[in-house]
């Protein structure tokens, strides 16, 4: 009795032999990721970097990902998932042991060129690994499941990072976190090799060519990734200019940020489960549409917060901007070509990521205009790519129920 309860909560999760090991490695990696990488704009800070230091970094972080993108989703493609993401791990840890031994501020940033790949590189391999693994039914909550998954780091990672800066100061502390990061890491790929399914690549060539790629992107995709375009400027416009605003600006300690942080987190699980159940049932452009005003009232509500308490309203916010993630990212695989899925989600980033990069360094322009120059450009951005969506944006018809095609152990 309790193990058919068991069996049918398990499906009821999509929870998949392969999905779990999965899961397993986006908490090991993300707690170390987001230990260290949370507050690397007070560390380049700290080493010695400015304000444009810091807006570089942001842009580059946007930058790398959409250019990692593609070539993830084509290494997913050729390799199989399994062995894309041991190579992606491999990318990071190399990162992480260039900021742990020269702790000056360039080092910072060849560094970031390697660890910041790991979320770029990784996002198809896994989104195809669900994908194969599950079938169409239940693919919003695998997303989901994944999404809920990688906030627990989220939460958990920022909390850890500020003890360490409160214990050994902004630059010592940091360096700890990054070495714990690597030591996590480790053990993620370790266990990602044991436990993950060996699953084959494409039976067509993946393709390397993006141009053509790009004619094979429905139009629904097309209006989605616009819309996500402008909602992202709403997101990387402030991103980097958060933890100063709250820290250097309102004088916010680094615990009391990596409380917001787990708040904005666990906001954000905790609608993951329900949003998935009701999106996978019926129509998937209100949640998407939702998301989309919550990524515009972020900084309009950061600006105005002068206070913890307040603070902690904009926080919840931002979590809530999570609440058709998972959604859209199930949209994209959706209408992705069965034997092209990680390719067109890496290229869907790669044109996303390339143009919101640019945002991310105008945001550091903006910045020293002023904040308030530089949240309000954000919130007119969100504002617009959330209208554009709710007037253009279509659901998809109903798909029918797909066989996966790795085994469902």
């Amino acid at each position: 009795m309790k193990t058919g309860r068991l069996a049918r909560l398990a499906d009821f999760f999509a929870l998949k032999r392969s999905m779990a090991a999965m899961l397993a490695m986006v908490v090991l990696v993300g707690v170390g990721e987001e230990m260290a990488e949370r507050f690397l704009p007070i560390y380049t800070l700290a080493l010695g970097g400015g304000i444009l230091a810091v807006g570089f970094l942001n842009a580059m972080d946007n930058l790398l990902s959409a250019l990692y993108s593609f070539p993830g989703g084509y290494l997913s493609d050729r390799l199989g998932a399994k062995r894309a993401l041991a190579l992606f791990n491999l990318i990071a840890m190399g990162g992480y042991l260039i900021v742990i031994l020269l702790p000056f501020w360039p080092a910072v940033i060849v560094g970031s060129v390697f660890f910041l790949s790991w979320s770029a590189l990784s996002m198809p391999a896994t989104m195809s690994l669900v994908a194969k693994v599950l079938p169409s039914n239940k693919r919003t909550m695998g997303v989901s499941l994944h999404s809920l998954v990688r906030r627990l780091p989220k939460a958990l990672g920022p909390l850890l990072g500020g003890v360490m800066i409160v214990l050994f100061g902004e630059r010592t502390g940091v360096r700890i976190s990054f070495g714990i990061a690597l030591v996590l890491a480790v053990v993620a790929l370790a266990l990602q090799q044991a436990l993950i399914e060996d699953d084959p690549p494409a039976r067509q060539p993946a393709e390397k060519n993006p141009l053509r790629l790009w004619k094979r992107m429905a139009p629904e995709l097309k209006k989605l990734l616009l819309s996500d375009i402008l909602a992202r400027f709403a997101e990387q416009i402030p991103y980097a200019f958060v933890v100063i605003w709250c820290m250097k600006n309102n004088q916010l300690s680094a615990v009391q940020f990596g409380v917001l942080t787990a708040v904005e987190m666990i906001t954000a699980m905790l609608i993951y489960v329900p949003v998935a159940y009701l999106a996978d049932r019926g129509a998937k452009k209100p949640f998407v549409v939702i998301t989309f005003f919550n990524f515009a009232l972020f900084p309009l509500i950061l600006l105005f917060s002068r206070s913890f308490a307040v603070m902690l309203v904009a926080f919840v916010i931002r979590g809530l901007k999570e609440f058709g993630e998972p959604t859209r990212k199930a949209l994209i695989m959706d209408l992705a070509p069965e034997d092209q899925k990680a390719g067109m989600f890496g290229l869907y980033y790669l044109m996303r990521d390339v143009i919101v990069s640019l945002a991310a360094f105008g945001g550091a322009l903006l910045w020293l205009v002023s904040p308030a120059a530089n949240f309000l450009t954000a919130f007119a951005c969100g504002l617009l790519g959330a209208i554009y969506f709710l007037i253009y944006g279509r659901d998809l018809p109903a798909i029918p129920r797909a066989i996966p095609t790795l085994s469902r152990r």
